[in-house]
């Protein structure tokens, strides 16, 4: 990070600032190895005491990640790999223009989890948790202890339809796996 902070220094259209000046940053760059608790913790605390934007650099993301970096005013996450310094310029410049700067896959993630999101605003919370006699067959026979090939041979479906039928049901109800669907049919009493 040291060489990447000369590099910055350096660079005639970015001021450092460090953590004991009182000079307010336009855009924060935090390098992690990885998005731990500890981490994200630190972000939190970043975004309450200053609420810039934070160019993110780390070793490793996972997908599950990338909602806690946004929640941390994240807007451009680098792999170190490749967090050259022209990169990383580019990323604090846009930030500081209120642009960002996402690897596809965690863009792909982010859209999807938006998707989710507006599905569940515009779906009538009493249409939500219901389920169709398909599902509640399924619930059942996984209730039952059955696999997914076992299901299908009970039902004569494919084993594809069975599986995009359980993804339906866990996507709409936001199911975590078959434990927690099957209890959550167990609860609404269906089966």
């Amino acid at each position: 990070m040291a060489g990447l902070s000369s590099y910055l220094g350096s660079r005639p259209e970015i001021t450092l600032v460090g953590p004991d000046q009182r000079i307010k940053p336009d855009v924060a760059v935090v390098a992690v190895g990885r998005l731990t608790e500890e981490a994200a913790a630190g972000l939190r605390q970043l975004a309450a005491q200053a609420p810039v934007p934070v160019v993110l650099v780390l070793d490793e993301i996972g997908e599950a990640d990338v909602l806690t970096a946004v929640e941390c005013r994240v807007v451009a996450i680098l792999p170190r790999a490749g967090a050259t310094g022209d990169r990383v310029l580019r990323s604090v410049l846009a930030a500081a223009s209120g642009g960002g700067v996402m690897p596809p896959s965690l863009v792909a993630e982010l859209l999807d989890h938006v998707r989710r999101l507006q599905q569940q605003l515009t779906t009538p919370a009493s249409d939500r948790g219901k389920l169709t006699s398909r599902e509640v067959e399924v619930l059942r026979l996984m209730a039952d202890g059955l696999d997914t090939a076992e299901i299908a041979t009970t039902l004569c479906y494919s084993e594809r339809t069975i599986k995009n039928v359980f993804y339906g049901i866990t996507s709409r109800l936001n199911l975590r796996n078959r434990p927690h669907a099957v209890a959550y049919a167990l609860r609404k009493g269906v089966i």
